[in-house]
């Protein structure tokens, strides 16, 4: 636990270097709302970030992975590219290299994202499965440290930035050698098992060359589908202004290619060769190697939960904290039109929000093992909901530290005992053999209409012609359609939680 709570810590301050920080230097830089909103587009990385997620499952690093074990061994790797990337923002004038300092921001995104699949594969691999009921006290470490990382690290900068002599890119040295000291994590955690993983590979892995050698046709579309469906992925997130209208369409098309590889893959293993020992040449054994890396978790995902409710989880997944994400893009900007210093978003902001989501996290924890995971799920929505409407009385009354005090409090409480629902919820839903492919799947999911969202927050503010008022509503209604969702749905999750515990 204590070695999830540092990688928690670890995962959660990269968003600092991209985010709060990011918008207050570009707030200060003489940029408007609507660029900085469009800046923070590089967090869409995290919601894809299941496309590559079964590589770092399976490629194993020279050096690092022999010395510190496959999770360890990546986890060391990004956090140093993340160092990189800021030692990078520290050298960028945004006015004059506006797009340099966005493709250093994308590097810490890629970074981060990769780090957090596997912290998120490194917490659930730790927790032996007949402990299953301990994913909920892991989420909670994972989540204190989140936020440890995000508001107790990540108050240090607005703090600095207020002394003396201390300018932005000043600050992003400060936050490489604090992402530096972070890494001593890696020495305090131990590594997981993978004889599960490894073996489950090795199995999938002889009767994938079976079917590639029986139906290479069908295996040369499945690959290229699951390609399509990468590249058509990498586009929305590399080109999200030129998918501004086309979005709906764009995702339509990835899940038919999803859906016809899955099918497709599992007609083909039905129908492989009854002699699994043929010959096949370099080129058979690639292409069995990519779809079993590719493939293989998301068609565990959908055989074991069947199409249509492993469409409703994922639908239910991505909807369930976009009110909540839509907020915090704007929030900063929100701080510090109404009047609030660095100082007071460092002491507010951050620093309190780092306290309540810690006593929010453990306190959730235990009172959603009691109430059970779908209660735990609509208290912890509706109670999101009704926080954002705090901020929407701040819009009215005006800099009031009072009134945010107490938003920041109730806004943590809510945010992180939805957060720890969710969490333990997909959490229970993975193979262990396919932990962070899967992990990540769901994730990314939840986090892909979120992050798309975000990117127009600052548009939707300038459109409302500055109304934050109406801003905060329409994010709390954001929680609804998620709920009605669980609802037609519950009895069915109830069932698949259960089973997996």
């Amino acid at each position: 636990m204590l070695s999830i709570f540092l990688f928690g810590i670890a995962s959660g301050f990269p968003w600092v270097m991209i985010g709060s920080v990011m918008s207050a230097w570009l707030k200060d830089a003489g940029l408007t709302r609507s660029a900085i909103g469009f800046f923070t587009a590089v967090f869409a990385v995290y919601s894809i970030n299941f496309l590559w997620s079964p590589l770092v499952d399976r490629l194993k690093l020279p050096l690092l992975t022999a010395r510190l074990g496959q999770r360890r061994g990546w986890i060391l790797l990004t956090q140093l590219l993340i160092c990189l990337g800021c030692l990078a923002l520290a050298r960028l004038d945004p006015n004059s290299a506006l797009w340099l300092a966005g493709l250093s921001a994308l590097g810490i995104a890629l970074a981060s994202a990769t780090q957090d699949i596997v912290i998120d594969a490194y917490r659930i691999d730790s927790i032996d499965p007949v402990h299953n009921e301990q994913q909920s006290t892991g989420a909670a470490m994972a989540t204190s440290g989140w936020w440890t990382g995000y508001a107790g690290l990540g108050a240090i900068p607005f703090f600095v930035a207020d002394v003396p002599g201390w300018h932005w890119p000043d600050i992003y040295l400060l936050l490489a050698a604090l992402m530096l000291l972070l890494t001593g994590g890696i020495w305090v955690a131990t590594e997981p098992q993978t004889r599960i993983r490894e073996q489950t590979y090795q199995q999938a892995e002889s009767r994938y060359l079976a079917a590639v050698s029986s139906h290479g046709p069908a295996a040369t579309l499945v690959l290229l589908a699951i390609l399509s469906a990468i590249t058509l992925c990498g586009f929305q997130v590399f080109a999200p202004t030129w998918f501004a209208y086309q979005n709906a369409a764009v995702s339509l098309l990835v899940l038919l290619l999803v859906a016809f590889a899955v099918r497709t893959t599992s007609r083909m293993l039905k129908e492989q060769a009854a002699q699994n020992k043929l010959t096949a040449n370099s080129t058979q054994k690639a292409m069995a190697w990519l779809l079993v890396s590719l493939g293989e978790p998301l068609r565990d995902f959908f055989s074991r939960n069947g199409v249509r409710v492993a469409l409703t989880l994922l639908l239910f997944v991505m909807l369930f904290k976009m009110g909540e994400a839509v907020l915090g893009r704007m929030s900063i900007v929100f701080y510090k039109e109404i009047g609030f210093s660095n100082a007071d978003i460092g002491a507010y902001s951050k620093l309190l929000t780092w306290v309540v989501t810690i006593v929010a996290s453990v306190t959730g924890s235990l009172i959603n093992l009691r109430i059970g995971i779908i209660k735990g799920l609509y208290v912890g929505g509706l109670a999101m909901a009704a926080s954002n409407l705090l901020f929407a009385l701040m819009a009215s009354v005006g800099p009031d530290k009072t009134l945010l005090f107490v938003t920041i409090v109730v806004d943590g409480f809510t945010a992180a005992w939805g957060t720890v629902a969710f969490m333990a919820f997909i959490s229970v839903l993975c193979n262990r053999a396919f932990t962070a492919s899967q992990y990540a799947l769901l994730a990314s999911i939840g986090t892909f209409g979120r992050t798309t969202l975000g990117a127009y927050s600052g548009v939707v503010v300038d459109y409302l012609d500055g109304n934050w008022q109406l801003f905060f509503l329409l994010t709390a209604l954001m929680v609804l359609p998620s709920l009605l969702l669980l609802t037609l749905i519950r009895h069915k999750v109830r069932e698949i939680a259960g089973e997996r515990a």
